[in-house]
């Protein structure tokens, strides 16, 4: 069985990295991650404008999300803490409808 925790997850993406040698083979350069984030989005979105299976898409989404804790690593940031601090932000934020969505932001008179 495998954790849940963040420590657990994180710590078996640094073991990718690890393995890979990725600190110094060029996996960890941000522009290179940047690149590989916009991969899996294009693949998401393809899961979900063709109709793809809910597994198809769940996978696409754990690359990006492996993508993300690797970039924390790379980048050497406390994703979690980034976390909790951005909800914290976004919580107190008001929300619109716009064209039909709702839309959260920080709304700002131009």
């Amino acid at each position: 069985m495998n954790s849940d925790s963040y420590k657990d997850m994180l710590a078996k993406v640094q073991a990718f990295h690890d393995k890979h040698d990725f600190k110094n083979t060029g996996g960890e350069e941000l522009t290179y991650r940047i690149a590989l984030m916009a991969e899996e989005l294009g693949e998401i979105s393809s899961c979900v404008t063709k109709g793809k299976s809910k597994e198809e898409l769940a996978e696409e989404t754990a690359d990006l999300f492996i993508l993300l804790l690797g970039t924390a690593i790379a980048a050497d940031f406390d994703l979690k803490q980034a976390f909790w601090d951005k909800m914290d932000k976004i919580m107190q934020r008001e929300s619109k409808m716009i064209d039909g969505r709702i839309r959260v932001s920080e709304f700002r008179d131009v």
